[in-house]
């Protein structure tokens, strides 16, 4: 293996790709305890000391942006809301030069409270986790009856101007898989864009069977049922979700069949963990520590050189139809999406 660039200004891996989206987990903690995702008791959460202070935060999103070429950050947690600088790193973040994008994955819990002070700070949009519009299923699968707060928080997004709100939904077999239809229907009633998302092997209990998995292809059979589909005209580009136009457009309904049609040759992401891990994929079974040596006092460019050599090593797939492969040890809660 060759050994990694050492110019600033790009994060490559051997495979020629560059990453220029960053995904930023907040916390591993969460307020909903959706049955895919964890137990019902949570999990062992991580102690305030290991978390990365919002100062940190904003500093390796710095080095990124200013060394590294980052041009767009996502939020995530567990669930990013709970964070209680959240508002502050947004804003931080969006004074940057250049700026890049700034978007939040989130349950929707306390969005409509917190929407207009988000997108105040420089939040441009969101993403809001919803995969079922019936109360009673909602309860039953993340153990919470806030359906009603998730769907507040929706309209408080689109309300505040944080556009285009995504709807991301997974579709599992013998749950909600009778809903596709109904989640479409319900985003073209709204404005919102629609993103169904095939379930992936991230839960904390090690659950995931891919032969219940309802694959893109069903999502797909499903929908064209109901509506009128046709390809997408638009470049898909680095994005992972295949877009369909509804009766012809304008309105779009994606697919993220990160499993069955994994796009990885395209992928432009880096991840930075809320204790300040690097993971080069999703799917990754190994990590480098920025946070040691952020507080062992690295300067920016000794940071950037780290977030390389991580990023040098990414593997050319996440290998999910690989016999050797192994889940995460981290489930997504401790990730970020």
């Amino acid at each position: 293996m060759t050994a990694a660039p050492t110019a600033d200004g790009v994060l490559i891996d051997r495979y020629g790709r560059v990453a220029r989206d960053l995904r930023v987990s907040l916390t591993d903690r969460c307020n909903l305890r959706c049955t895919y995702c964890m137990p019902a008791e949570g999990l062992p959460w991580l102690a305030a000391p290991q978390l990365l202070t919002d100062d940190e935060i904003v500093r390796l999103i710095r080095v990124a942006v200013h060394r590294l070429g980052v041009t767009e950050v996502r939020f995530t947690g567990g669930e990013p809301l709970i964070r209680p600088g959240l508002v502050g790193i947004v804003s931080a973040v969006a004074e940057l030069e250049p700026r890049p994008r700034i978007s939040l994955t989130t349950n929707g819990l306390g969005l409509a409270r917190l929407a207009p002070a988000l997108r105040a700070a420089g939040l441009d949009r969101v993403n809001v986790s919803l995969d079922t519009l019936d109360r009673a299923r909602f309860t039953e699968l993340t153990r919470r009856d806030r359906l009603a707060d998730v769907l507040a928080g929706l309209a408080g997004a689109a309300a505040a101007g944080l556009t285009p709100v995504k709807v991301n939904a997974v579709l599992m077999r013998g749950v909600n898989d009778d809903e596709g239809p109904a989640l479409l229907r319900f985003a073209l009633a709204h404005g919102y864009e629609l993103r169904f998302i095939e379930q992936m092997p991230l839960d904390a209990q090690h659950g995931w069977d891919r032969a219940t998995m309802v694959t893109a292809e069903e999502i797909l059979a499903g929908l064209q049922a109901e509506f009128e589909l046709s390809e997408d005209p638009a470049e898909r580009g680095t994005a992972p979700a295949e877009t369909w136009l509804v009766a012809g457009g304008p309105a779009r309904v994606g697919v993220i069949g990160s499993v069955t049609r994994p796009f990885c040759g395209d992928c432009d992401r880096t991840r930075l963990t809320a204790d300040g891990q690097v993971r080069a994929c999703l799917f990754a079974t190994e990590e480098s520590d920025l946070r040691g040596a952020l507080r062992a006092g690295a300067d920016d460019a000794e940071l950037a050189r780290r977030w390389r050599t991580a990023m040098w090593g990414k593997r050319a797939g996440h290998g999910i139809d690989d016999p050797t492969f192994l889940q995460p040890a981290r489930p997504m809660s401790a990730i970020g999406g």
